[in-house]
């Protein structure tokens, strides 16, 4: 791929921060927009802008067939099907989508959660609410020092009681890439459900539902070149059937009486209740071309060199310390760490005095820190505009650091 090609394309990047170039490496957090994705939303704002579905009038007609074909570039891009492929705000609300609508009804009091450490607060906080309400064991796996998935506690874990296996796909932490596909088969082995938490992997390392066999998979726009508001759930047709709804509204039904209860709508519309995000998921199919015409194994490969570089070049600070996998093969574009005697806000304050942007704080990961024994972190995540020189510029910064706290 031709890199500096490629940060034309994103106009967010020609800014200067405190005077320097924008380094920008806060991925995991919120990826920044091309401009062939700000133009698709500007052009629908300006030429097509209307409610979908009922409207008969020409805007509204253009709307909706917009919204229809979104939904399949979408689905499309995690091998799902059109009708498989429910828009929500973000990976947050999927993930709440899939508790109150499949597993609240399904799961039983007794019955079990398996979950791990490393999760996102989003792939865990719904489940321990779920599991208070109904009685529901949580059963959380445990990571080893590296901060991988401990596959011999997954398996000790995993019983004829566990109804779902809910699993982050990459970590945001960490980086890990964890093996889906093999949780997958265990899960299916002794009944259970699948869900992944595909937030930090769809767009980086790539995914295909049909061939992961899960039953759930959830992805977010604003994390993958696209905007804020809008992300989608892969919910599998045979699960569908077993579903109630989640909100509840106009949009989601088909028919209300004022003296028995509404018919929902039939499909994937069961679970949009109001009017969606229409110019949102116009935006995020326009990323998810873009993804496709780099190409998903040109940017893992691009993303998966450039994290070995930024180890390599991290290793040579003094007092640092890595977090996360030694092989860069098992290691989404993410690499965190924290240095000896320095908060991790600090370290990011300085860094952003430098005009680089990273994160710090627990990342929504707070019972992976206290797993690992640490408070806090910073974070630098790469995206396919990162370049060697962003990583040199980012060392350059902790050397930086290190001078102002001595």
């Amino acid at each position: 791929m031709n890199i500096l090609k490629i940060k034309e394309d994103f106009p967010i990047l020609k800014r200067k921060i405190n005077g320097k170039r924008l380094v920008y490496l806060d991925n995991a957090a919120t990826s920044q927009r091309p401009r062939q994705v700000l133009d698709k939303m500007r052009e629908f704002d300006e030429k097509h802008n209307a409610n979908v579905h009922r409207g008969i009038h020409r805007l509204s007609e253009e709307a909706s067939e917009m919204y229809a074909e979104a939904r399949g570039v979408v689905a499309g891009f995690v091998g799902a099907r059109e009708d498989e492929m429910v828009f929500v705000r973000n990976a947050t609300e999927g993930i709440n989508l899939v508790a109150w609508a499949w597993a609240f009804r399904n799961i039983k009091k007794g019955e079990e959660i398996l979950t791990t450490v490393m999760e996102h607060h989003a792939n865990l906080v719904p489940w321990q609410q779920l599991a208070k309400r109904k009685g529901i064991k949580l059963q959380i796996v445990d990571v080893d020092d590296e901060g991988r998935l401990d596959m011999k506690d997954f398996e000790e874990k995993l019983s004829k009681k566990t109804k779902l296996v809910a699993v982050v796909h990459v970590s945001n932490m960490t980086g890990t890439i964890n093996p889906v596909e093999k949780i997958i088969k265990m899960a299916k082995r002794v009944g259970a459900r699948a869900l992944i938490d595909s937030a930090q992997g769809a767009q980086h390392v790539g995914v295909d539902v049909k061939k992961l066999k899960c039953d759930f998979l959830v992805i977010t726009g604003h994390k993958m070149l696209g905007p804020m508001g809008i992300g989608g759930v892969y919910i599998k047709k045979e699960r569908q059937a077993e579903m109630g709804v989640f909100l509840t509204g106009g949009g989601m039904i088909s028919e209300v009486y004022k003296d028995r209860p509404a018919v929902w709508a039939k499909g994937v519309e069961k679970w949009e209740a109001g009017t969606p995000n229409v110019n949102g998921a116009i935006g995020l199919a326009e990323a998810v071309r873009y993804h496709q015409r780099l190409g998903m194994d040109k940017i893992r490969q691009h993303e998966k060199e450039l994290t070995k570089y930024a180890l390599g070049r991290l290793r040579e600070i003094k007092g640092l310390k890595i977090i996360g996998p030694k092989k860069v093969e098992i290691r989404g574009g993410a690499v965190t760490w924290v240095m000896e005697g320095i908060h991790a806000h600090d370290v990011a304050q300085v860094l952003d005095s430098e005009g680089i942007a990273v994160r710090s704080g627990h990342h929504c990961t707070m019972p992976l820190h206290k797993r690992l024994g640490i408070t806090a972190s910073t974070r630098a995540s790469f995206y396919a505009y990162n370049t060697k020189e962003d990583v040199d510029w980012l060392v350059e910064g902790l050397e930086k650091v290190k001078k102002v706290f001595g």
